[in-house]
């Protein structure tokens, strides 16, 4: 699938599609192409429809004074500034080749741009520009991007309602189409604290926009995944790395690509026992309408020529004959010809009176 035909779903489903896979790669490259070229190949045999890299400059990021968010028993680094100069490396070139390696391999290339030079460089190689849930109260940043024309995907981390209303506000107003992605900013976040019922609490108020899931749950069984899925989740983005016993900020809760290989198979077969959105009998189920359903049935022998009432009839298994839906209709009709009693009644024993 292609990222932009996300925007086109249905807003009523008939079915639970699969959701677009974002491999959230960041900066997990560490500076190596090499790293970010293998990282393209894994995602792709893992079964991600696209990957997504970070862009940015520490100075035009952090203050040096900025201190770190994430768990710092894991990446020991104390400043958000110094964290990000080690991986900022990457820029125009490195982007241009990288783009082509996707191209050639056949997934989708994204990157977040944290600035306004990167988003230019970017708008040339992207088909949507994601925003990311650190810059949802930026308002010129938000404009900027949008001025561009291109789908928004925009996470929605620690941010409350009313600041998530704000900048879609933002947004609609240029009128560029809109992914939400609940998100919550905790590395990692503990399954418990996922707040998955945010999914279908965004798409009551924002109807008209697809939504999303960006996760930064431990990868374990996937189950994070794929209950997002059936909670609404049309877009999935998960940190994504090619060995996670790797020290540093985002390869401990990244999936690789087996994570994502057991998820692309346990969705599948989860996808097939939700089935249709739709309300009806299944053909599995005819031998169990004809059989297990009733049918009016006499209680007692009837003499042809008289007239049935309620004494007469009772419903009993099978549904071959006339159905106890038709009782008011049965009441008062004539026996065609003697019926014994249990007899399975059909129309061709009745008469109208």
């Amino acid at each position: 699938m292609i990222l932009k035909d996300i925007f086109a779903l249905p807003v009523v489903e008939k079915d639970i599609p699969t959701p677009y896979i974002i491999a959230e790669a960041g900066v997990n490259h560490e500076g190596s192409m090499d790293i970010a070229r293998r990282l393209i190949d894994e995602a792709k045999e893992g079964g991600a429809d696209a990957i997504k890299f970070q862009t940015y400059k520490a100075q035009t990021l952090a203050a040096k004074d900025s201190p770190a968010y994430w768990d710092t028993s894991k990446e020991p680094t104390p400043s958000q500034y110094e964290l990000f100069k080690k991986h900022d490396s990457f820029w125009k070139n490195e982007f241009e080749a990288l783009k082509k390696h996707c191209d050639a391999v056949g997934i989708a290339f994204l990157s977040t741009p944290f600035d306004v030079e990167s988003a230019r460089f970017l708008n040339d190689l992207m088909d949507v520009f994601k925003i990311s849930s650190s810059d949802i109260t930026n308002k010129p940043f938000i404009g900027l991007l949008c001025d561009f024309g291109k789908p928004i995907l925009l996470s929605t981390g620690a941010a409350h309602l009313h600041e998530i209303a704000e900048a879609v506000e933002w947004i609609e107003a240029k009128g560029n189409k809109l992914a939400l992605l609940h998100c919550v900013l905790n590395y990692p976040t503990a399954d418990e604290n996922a707040a998955l019922g945010m999914i279908p609490a965004l798409r009551r108020h924002f109807p008209g926009h697809v939504i999303g899931y960006s996760d930064h749950t431990l990868p374990g069984d996937m189950h994070i995944l794929e209950t997002a899925t059936l909670l609404g989740a049309r877009i999935l983005e998960k940190h994504f790395t090619h060995d996670k016993t790797l020290p540093g900020n985002d390869h401990y809760h990244a999936m690789d690509k087996e994570d994502l290989k057991h998820f692309r198979t346990r969705l599948k077969a989860t996808l097939a026992s939700v089935g249709s959105l739709e309300v009806r009998a299944l053909p599995e189920e005819e031998p169990a309408r004809r059989h297990a359903r009733r049918s009016l049935v006499t209680a007692r022998a009837i003499p042809a020529g008289q007239s049935l009432c309620a004494a007469d009839l009772t419903w009993k298994r099978p549904a071959h004959g006339i159905s106890p839906r038709n009782y008011d209709e049965v009441l008062g009709m004539r026996a065609r010809h003697d019926l014994a009693e249990d007899h399975v009644l059909t129309w061709a024993d009745l008469d109208h009176a």
